[in-house]
């Protein structure tokens, strides 16, 4: 029983371009299969009367095409047990042809004898039809599934299979999210034949009124300015090694990760401010200057020969990767309260030395409240903690008495009052941490509430031609109070 299927190419162009021995092929063949009609060979070989079945009708039973190319493939290998037949593509077999590749892999199976043969790809004379070098670098994506992180805006970009204004609208759309909207396109049609056409037009029309088929391309040529690569990460990339470089920035060239270690955190708390106050362009600058800090270390570390920026991405999506085993493994998380405790225990595996203590893996550099809340987080996770609050209410009380009687005593000199006030900011930390409340950001809120309400009293003690020196606490606070009113 016969199980061959032979895939032939049907070229880029008109019958005239076939090679003879892939003509005389379709030409002798009885069990000829064609993925559409659909192509200026195939309206030749109708003339000489070659009889073929064409799937065009398949396209219209799915939503989607994988479902096409499955019942394409499914249909050929039915009629491929009792006889020998041709399959017929577009252009080259292996190039952008998933039924081919779905083919091919059934044939990797052992009961189909799959071949391939002929066939010029259409990215031949596209080249030649453009005028351009693939040697200066070129990508090749398919119209059906184009995503915006797969393409280099610096290459040569064809885009194929941009046979409807659907596909069109779609890849409109996604090159629009990082190009102009009237950046020049090509809309190149079936080359290699008579009735080849390339028209010129800006991204914004590649959608409206125009002739599109199965034989369509899109061609958008490498971007030349600078600046439309901005948002890229590999511009960015580049802009930090040349400020570190030879010819760089004196200052960038200087740096180190000590030095720059304060300037880290000053842009974490700037950030930080943005947030809260809601403020989205002044997070997207802060955001930038603390991405900016992490590419000037993954930079200085390139420049040691230690590591690079590759390291740094590599090593934090492997650790997502494995710390979300209910979202890439097999592991069920129905709850926030399930994820974390996912969580601590991929942290627990991770572990390849013993610490000498479980607060070791604290970083020393944290701000105090964050560090006394984390500190307490920590201990308590391996129940050193108290179940209610009421025990840590009563332990703030007995530090506010502790060290009341320590200042009583004085305070220049007095180590154990400072000690003492210690033990009362740690008590209440410890209760924020009850209530789940991040000290730093209800300090970091208190703060920009008083500089709020202080700016008030500043401003209205202007408008009064007044000086601060001449008003009493009892005037000054009733300011204040006009500010609370105002919800300032």
């Amino acid at each position: 029983m016969s199980k061959t299927i032979t895939i032939i190419g049907l070229g880029a162009g008109d019958i005239g371009q076939m090679p003879l021995g892939i003509y005389r092929k379709l030409t002798n063949t009885t069990f000829l299969y064609v993925r559409t009609k659909e192509h200026p060979v195939l309206k030749a070989l109708e003339e000489e009367g070659v009889d073929y079945l064409s799937f065009d009708d398949v396209y219209e039973k799915h939503d989607q095409f994988e479902d096409v190319y499955q019942e394409i493939v499914t249909v050929l290998l039915e009629e491929a047990t009792e006889k020998d037949i041709i399959y017929a593509v577009p252009g080259h077999p292996m190039v952008a042809e998933r039924t081919v590749q779905l083919l091919i892999e059934e044939g990797k199976k052992g009961e189909y004898n799959i071949s391939v043969e002929g066939g010029q790809s259409f990215i031949d004379p596209l080249f030649s039809a453009l005028e351009i070098d693939p040697i200066e670098g070129f990508q090749f994506l398919d119209g059906l599934i184009i995503k915006q992180d797969d393409i280099q805006l610096n290459q040569h970009l064809i885009i194929c299979q941009v046979y409807d204004q659907f596909i069109a609208s779609n890849v409109k759309l996604t090159l629009m999210e990082i190009l102009p909207d009237d950046y020049h396109v090509y809309i190149v049609t079936a080359v290699g034949s008579k009735e080849e056409s390339i028209k010129k037009v800006p991204l914004f029309e590649l959608d409206r009124d125009m002739e599109l088929s199965n034989l369509t391309s899109v061609y958008v040529p490498p971007v030349q300015d600078d600046t439309l690569l901005y948002h890229t990460f590999s511009q960015l990339r580049s802009v930090i090694a040349t400020l570190r470089g030879p010819n760089g920035c004196p200052w960038d060239q200087k740096q180190t990760h000590q030095t720059l270690k304060k300037f880290l955190l000053e842009e974490a708390y700037e950030l930080l401010e943005a947030i809260d106050n809601e403020d989205d362009d002044h997070i997207i600058e802060e955001l930038g200057d603390v991405l900016l800090q992490v590419m000037l270390h993954a930079q200085i570390g390139e420049d040691e020969g230690l590591f690079s920026i590759k390291d740094v991405i590599s090593n934090l999506t492997e650790k997502l990767v494995r710390r979300h085993p209910h979202v890439f493994g097999t592991e069920v998380a129905q709850s926030e309260e399930e994820v974390v405790d996912i969580w601590k225990n991929a942290k627990k595996q991770e572990k390849t030395n013993e610490t000498n203590s479980l607060l070791d893996s604290i970083p020393k550099n944290l701000p105090g409240l964050l560090k006394a809340y984390q500190i307490q987080k920590k201990a308590a996770e391996v129940g050193f903690d108290w179940d209610d609050v009421d025990p840590m209410w009563k332990k703030v009380k007995e530090e506010i008495e502790e060290f009341q009687l320590e200042i009583v005593k004085g305070i220049e000199g007095n180590s154990k009052a400072i000690e003492e006030f210690g033990d009362l900011l740690f008590a209440i930390v410890n209760v924020a941490r009850y209530y789940k409340i991040d000290p730093e950001i209800a300090i970091a809120m208190t703060n920009n509430k008083f500089y709020r309400r202080f700016s008030y009293i500043e401003q209205e003690i202007i408008k009064r031609k007044q000086e601060f020196t001449s008003l009493t606490l009892e005037q000054l606070d009733q300011i204040w109070e006009e500010a609370k009113k105002q919800g300032l």
